[in-house]
């Protein structure tokens, strides 16, 4: 992460331990309609694991739009998509890896016209490659009956609806998730 990813200070010093910001996240959908997630895990602590979206902080002066495809292939090594609108917006703030992440998210819907077997990552940072275990596809089956841990939290039910009702005609903003 890059100075250019934090948000501005506001109100009192910021504590140095928190990392604050600007996110951009894709629900990658395949032509059957299955959503791409990561699999990561605390790094100190690899039984406390959990399934997210592709996704990370804007760099630079890059727009979500640009860091959105931008993670997508570091991340997941997939270029062939189309980018459409913002789904859904989100604060949330959890720990990891010894610090509190304080984050404003947008998920960007994308579609790929094919689907990789297997997609590699391609250009993961430190803290990445120490606590990603992998990906995988999931159907909206597969991610409702899970037992694992998946974020955002209500991530079936969303898909679900985005699948019966297409995209939103603006971004949904979903409730804070404060871990």
């Amino acid at each position: 992460m890059t100075d250019a990813d934090a948000l501005p200070a506001q109100g009192p010093e910021p504590d140095p331990a928190t990392v604050r910001r600007r996110v951009a996240r894709v629900v990658l959908l395949d032509p059957d309609d299955r959503v791409l997630l990561l699999h990561g895990f605390e790094p100190d602590d690899p039984a406390d694991s959990w399934w997210f979206t592709p996704g990370g902080g804007l760099e630079g002066a890059e727009t979500r739009a640009e860091a959105a495809l931008r993670e997508l292939a570091e991340e997941t090594g997939i270029t062939d998509v189309d980018l459409g609108p913002v789904l859904w917006k989100r604060h949330c703030s959890f720990p990891f890896a010894g610090r509190r992440w304080d984050q404003d998210e947008w998920y960007y819907l994308a579609r790929t016209r094919g689907t990789e077997a297997a997609p590699r990552p391609r250009a993961l940072t430190e803290l990445e490659n120490r606590s990603l275990a992998g990906l995988r596809w999931w159907t909206y089956a597969e991610l409702s009956a899970a037992r694992e841990t998946v974020y955002p939290t209500r991530l079936a039910e969303l898909l679900r609806t985005l699948l019966d009702e297409g995209p939103p005609s603006a971004p949904v903003v979903l409730a804070p998730e404060i871990v």
